[in-house]
């Protein structure tokens, strides 16, 4: 299912935990009633004139006397990059394209749930990280794994001009 409407693209206003978009709907277009079907769906937002598309969730409609309006809310931080694109636009009138996705309201907020290190809650209040979970330690000593290798012979020097030689390859 998809809707297209002309609209007044109102604002876009982004905190640490989301991302809203808002548009005015007015005259013919905030009739359709594939508004209603839409609203709480996962959908994608397409801006005539710019190429990126934005998934999102049309979190809600609001009517009042003079116009209707559209909220949603932009997945994650996936969004970044084409979101700019999008800020250009607010404030101006444009015609949305919105179109059902395929992804489920639960694939949505899956993803929006930061990939941080899982842990478990213990009884006396104290985190329990999987013992699979890389260290601090294990970071350190996988750099210095990667680290080019020295011999004992050769000699650091704060002189980018100098020459490292062993023993055996002196002039003489």
């Amino acid at each position: 299912m998809q809707a297209t409407v002309k609209a007044h693209f109102n604002k876009q206003t982004k905190d640490s935990k989301k991302e809203l978009i808002q548009f005015y709907v007015k005259g013919e277009d905030e009739k359709k009633p594939e508004l209603n079907k839409l609203t709480r769906e996962v959908v994608e937002l397409e801006i005539e004139g710019v190429e990126q598309k934005l998934t999102c969730e049309f979190n809600k409609t609001t009517k009042d006397s003079k116009k209707t309006i559209l909220d949603f809310i932009v997945k994650g931080d996936a969004s970044a990059e084409n979101t700019f694109t999008f800020y250009k636009r607010a404030g101006s009138d444009v015609t949305l394209k919105i179109v059902e996705s395929q992804m489920s309201m639960e694939d949505f907020k899956d993803e929006e749930l930061n990939d941080g290190v899982e842990y478990q809650i213990g009884q006396d209040g104290t985190a329990i990280v999987s013992p699979n979970q890389m260290t601090l330690d294990d970071m350190a000593e996988e750099e210095e794994n990667d680290a080019p290798q020295t011999s004992e012979k050769e000699e650091e020097s704060d002189d980018p001009f100098a020459v490292n030689m062993n023993d055996d390859e002196l002039l003489d």
